[in-house]
């Protein structure tokens, strides 16, 4: 469940917004701020800690644009926002060579495997997951909004936008090194790669 503290900000903006758009930024603002706390104290690197900063700077702005304008147009697509600004966070972070997954998985993994090229891999994978579910996501809510298609269809894609991903990262790593110790002859984590 690391991936839900990640996320903690962006689930309690879909569940408090839907009766209060303004507290429901508020209080993903404040969570934003918790969870990026809590990873300064365990010793989180900065540059892994993109999703915690692009977590930050999107509530900020949405706290600010629904206290001093709650009838803005941007409610009815906070949604798509969310889900397009979550997108481009996790896109720029494989970009910049510093999927967000792998703040999570160091906190799983021995730091003996960080650098091996397996660990990135499985790393750049999920975080191209993730990114390509938040996409979709940020698309379909766009189009729910758009064409009135109401609150079931919208849920279900807030519900997806989790599910599919969290399953898939349940399972991925597993079945990649499975593969990689066949392909490797069973020796785990043969080759190192750049420094992340």
């Amino acid at each position: 469940m690391t991936y839900l503290r990640g996320f903690a900000p962006w689930i309690a903006y879909g569940a408090v917004a839907w009766a209060s758009w303004q507290w429901g930024a508020l209080a993903g603002l404040v969570l934003g701020c918790l969870v990026l706390y809590l990873d300064r104290a365990e010793g989180l690197s900065p540059s892994l800690r993109l999703l915690d900063y692009g977590t930050l700077v999107f509530f900020a702005g949405i706290t600010v644009v629904s206290f001093l304008r709650p009838d803005s147009g941007l409610r009815a697509y906070d949604g798509a926002l969310s889900s397009g600004w979550l997108a481009l966070v996790t896109w720029g972070s494989t970009a910049a060579r510093r999927p967000f997954t792998l703040a999570i998985a160091r906190r799983k993994a021995p730091p003996e495997v960080w650098r091996t090229s397996l660990f990135l891999r499985i790393n750049y994978v999920l975080s191209a997951v993730w990114a390509l579910s938040f996409t979709l996501a940020a698309v379909g809510q766009a189009l729910v909004t758009a064409y009135g298609l109401g609150l079931t269809a919208m849920i279900c894609i807030h519900v997806g936008v989790f599910v599919i991903p969290l399953r898939f990262t349940a399972s991925y790593p597993e079945r990649a090194r499975a593969r990689f110790l066949e392909k490797a002859g069973g020796r785990p984590y043969v080759q190192e790669a750049r420094p992340a």
